[in-house]
């Protein structure tokens, strides 16, 4: 991969689909994001599985990746058309570059994809850190939701009208 610039105008930020053979190395990057948050090594290796892009989601074309002309991936989404109506899995942004539109990019395109096959709604388990990004993008909190890895966590679910 190219090394990521510092800042990238939000008009160069580019969307193409997630190749197989890339799933290994956006995966990383989705730890590199959700480790710049602060978790701890015994976080992240609990919530390491959870946070993986995978082969299937690439060969469906539910995977996306952001970059910047010369190709330096910049972020990554998933979708699961069949999950709780339709759900944006991960959606992790190389902490160099938050802020710079690709993380809005992304989150626009899994509202299109999921809209493109007849859902009316967008859900997302989010990470506390993450839920401003959210709600700022149109989402609305539905209610908190028990954490399946850390007992006692909760997590906002929200949703995403995509009528």
């Amino acid at each position: 991969m190219a090394p990521l610039p510092r800042a990238t105008p939000r008009s160069e930020i580019r969307l193409r689909p997630a190749r197989l053979g890339e799933a290994q190395a956006l995966s990383a990057l989705c730890l590199r994001s959700k480790a710049h948050w602060g978790y701890d090594a015994a976080f992240m290796a609990a919530v390491g599985p959870y946070l993986r892009v995978t082969d299937d989601a690439i060969r469906a074309g539910h995977a996306t990746v952001a970059e910047t002309p010369d190709g330096a991936v910049l972020g990554v989404c998933q979708i699961d058309p069949s999950g709780h109506g339709g759900s944006l899995d991960l959606l992790f942004i190389e902490p160099d570059v938050i802020g710079t539109g690709a993380g809005r990019k992304l989150f626009e395109h899994a509202k299109s994809q999921l809209k493109a096959l007849g859902l009316p709604v967008m859900t997302i388990l989010s990470d506390p850190d993450a839920e401003p990004a959210y709600l700022h993008m149109g989402a609305r909190r539905v209610e908190m939701r028990a954490s399946k890895v850390f007992p006692g966590r909760e997590l906002p679910w929200l949703e995403v009208a995509l009528s």
